[in-house]
């Protein structure tokens, strides 16, 4: 879909709209109120789950139209097939090259600061019945399993299992079947170009709802697990934030730069959407914002639909970080030595096991299983150790990953040549009109 054309009526209505309507303010003072409701009513924000995990399904019920829709019209439109190959092989040469750069980078950050090392665990002291459930699910996750599961049971039963890749999979095949007939597909093409006005709608209107899922999200987060829980690992939640923090900023500053954005703009650009994912610990809440968002800021609407949904999976630059950083972790605090080598065979199960896991709910944390499960020398059950603070590093994995799609999207469209530059600083300045969300 491509961005409306602003009218002054919008342009007026955005100039006179209170501050305390615009989407992200409300979304940070929902998880304010989440945070000090969980803290001060553990019992009440604990009961606030059904509402985050409410807000969650009512986006992910919406998700596989939204990639099916932009996938489909997009390649039609684009009648040029080759270059939907080419689109795909520049993303996942982005993909491979960057979440294996994540890797290394949590492997040295873990290395340098050491944040498992003097608590001198006994690994037969642990209770490994916490983690046994996330283990069996990470033993059922096999590189084969994810590749037939691409495959749906059924042509519609993709657009109803809530399996992205399956989405993307039968989007792309119908997209090139609907480009291949030529003329006689206009009049279908029309049509879905129009569904996806309504269903983009649709997302608008969803959206508004997203201060209450963040706020539902967050106190049953500090309810549940407890602001205090941070304090005894807090060298390890401390230094994965920091590293994706520099990861960002860094690593990803450059991949922008060279691409010819900011990437601290693109990060306020997308600001609602960053704190959407932060309240819900989960980047497919703000997934179809994201892709609405990304055509606003020039990138085509082809190359959106296949880089975006496919980077949910494949492009992971937080859990990668987390997966090293995390094993390594429960390495030294275990006392467990690894050489080089055996760091290395870490890192290269860890690319193949997060493949495997991807698109799994707690994917992070299953990875992280089927990697040590596999590496015998760190012990599964020294799981345990991060086992409650989890869910306080699942919402930093959710920022990174969300990030990196974005940046990866622009910097594709740009070595694609199809990026409309001025378009792009337009709407990173604020220039351009943002997408409604009312």
């Amino acid at each position: 879909m491509q961005p409306s054309i602003p009218t002054a009526d919008d342009a007026a209505h955005r100039a006179h709209k209170p501050w305390y309507a615009q989407l992200y303010l409300q979304v940070l003072a929902a998880i304010l109120l989440g945070v000090l409701l969980g803290h001060f009513y553990p019992q009440t924000g604990e009961a606030m789950k059904p509402i985050g995990d409410g807000f969650i399904k009512l986006v992910k019920m919406i998700i596989a139209p939204v990639i099916f829709l932009t996938i489909v019209t997009g390649i039609a439109g684009m009648r040029d097939l080759g270059s939907v190959g080419r689109v795909a092989g520049k993303a996942f040469a982005y993909f491979l090259f960057f979440s294996t750069l994540a890797l290394f980078v949590g492997m040295a950050v873990a290395n340098v600061v050491r944040p498992g090392s003097g608590l001198n665990i006994d690994p037969a002291t642990l209770d490994a019945g916490k983690v046994a459930d996330y283990a069996s699910k990470a033993h059922e996750t096999t590189l084969t399993g994810f590749l037939l599961g691409v495959i749906p049971d059924t042509f519609l039963g993709a657009l109803t299992a809530g399996n992205i890749l399956q989405t993307l999979f039968v989007a792309i095949l119908f997209g090139i079947g609907l480009a291949l007939i030529g003329d006689r597909g206009e009049r279908l093409l029309g049509a879905l170009e129009d569904v996806s006005l309504a269903v983009f709608k649709v997302v608008a209107i969803l959206m508004r709802a997203a201060p209450v899922g963040a706020f539902g999200a967050m106190a049953f987060t500090i309810g549940k697990y407890g602001v205090g829980t941070l304090a005894n690992l807090a060298a390890l939640v401390a230094t994965f934030y920091a590293t994706s923090l520099l990861f960002v900023l860094v690593v990803l500053g450059i991949a922008a730069r060279l691409a010819g954005f900011s990437i601290l703009r693109l990060i306020a650009y997308l600001k609602a959407e960053l704190l959407l994912v932060l309240g819900t610990s989960s980047s497919e809440s703000a997934l179809p914002s994201l892709i609405e968002k990304m055509e606003h800021a020039g990138c085509p609407k082809s190359i959106v639909g296949l880089v975006v949904p496919t980077g949910y999976s494949f492009n992971l630059d937080g859990t990668n970080i987390y997966m090293t950083l995390a094993s390594l972790f429960i390495a030294q605090a275990c006392n467990v030595h690894l050489s080089f080598g055996e760091q290395l065979l870490l890192l290269g199960v860890a690319m193949l096991s997060s493949k495997g896991a991807a698109g799994v709910t707690g994917a992070g944390f299953i990875t992280l299983a089927a990697t040590l499960s596999i590496v015998p020398s760190v012990p599964v059950a020294g799981m345990a150790l991060i086992l409650g603070v989890d869910r306080f590093m699942s919402e930093c994995r959710s920022l990174t990953n969300f990030i990196g799609n974005a940046v990866a999207t622009v910097v594709v469209s740009r070595w694609e040549g199809r990026l409309d530059v001025g378009q792009l600083h337009a709407a990173l300045s604020g220039k351009a009109p943002q997408p409604r969300t009312d």
